[in-house]
């Protein structure tokens, strides 16, 4: 069974069609990435997959569940997390407490409980704070937990947004370009984490702009072009597909993805 599922997905707005049928299957503990140009339609399509925008036609299925549709905190509640392209950090809290909060469907919620403070309250704050920082730990962040979330170098924040994420105890993560706006040292980082990220058991689905990227750590690829599907396979199959080279990759593009390789 798939860990997620796209079946002939379309959706338009005001009669300009953003996604036109796509199709494809995710196999558990893969990394899957998403890539095409500009407006093709990749953000749009992780939109519909984390329950933003409804399809028009079309099914999303999680797990071999049929879950189109479905509102994002209730995708949540189900196994599946994302971040997004733009951060979505706040950045007068501090880093740990940002982490907790990504902790909240996995809590028990008593509002009599809270008023009064039950001794039950305190214990979970202070069990969702520990694993706070067990995942900071994991992203390497972890002497960072007590500092300002504001004062993070841009990757630091990256990687903190993905910690997040974490905390929901996803099966399946949708990574919205996670090496955006990084330095080739952060985006190495970002790498080594995403490969940590499905060695402990989750499923990754990314859309990503580097192809170097794109290419080293992608067991399979989906490439857009118009909103529709123009390629898929491995990242050997997808940087030698002349329609791919046409459409997105170029000569320059092409000549990167190769690189990827060393």
């Amino acid at each position: 069974m798939s860990a997620l599922a796209a079946e002939n997905v379309a959706i338009a707005f005001g009669g300009i069609v953003a996604v036109d049928g796509v199709s494809f299957s995710v196999e558990p503990g893969n990394i899957f990435s998403i890539i095409g140009p500009n407006g093709a339609g990749k953000t749009t399509l992780f939109n519909i997959m984390s329950g933003i925008y409804r399809p028009g036609s079309g099914r999303i299925l999680l797990a071999g569940e049929d879950v189109t549709g479905l509102e994002p905190h209730r995708l949540a509640a189900k196994g599946l997390a994302r971040t997004f392209q733009n951060l979505q950090i706040f950045f007068r809290m501090s880093v740990v407490e940002n982490v907790m909060v990504g902790r909240h469907l996995r809590e028990a919620r008593d509002l009599m409980k809270a008023l009064f403070r039950f001794p039950s309250v305190g214990h979970q704050n202070r069990a969702t704070r520990e694993k706070a920082r067990e995942l900071l730990a994991f992203v390497g962040l972890a002497d960072r937990a007590d500092d300002a979330a504001g004062s993070l170098p841009y990757g630091g924040l990256r990687r903190l947004e993905i910690a997040r994420a974490l905390a929901l105890e996803p099966r399946l993560l949708l990574l919205d370009e996670p090496a955006a706006g990084c330095n080739p040292v952060e985006t190495e980082a970002v790498e080594g984490l995403v490969r940590e990220i499905v060695r402990s058991g989750i499923t990754v689905v990314l859309v990503e702009h580097d192809m170097r990227f794109v290419m080293r750590v992608s067991d399979r690829i989906l490439v857009l072009d118009g909103g529709k599907k123009l390629a898929e396979g491995t990242a050997d199959e997808v940087r030698r597909n002349p329609q791919v080279i046409a459409a997105y990759l170029g000569r320059y593009g092409s000549k990167e993805a190769a690189r990827a390789r060393s």
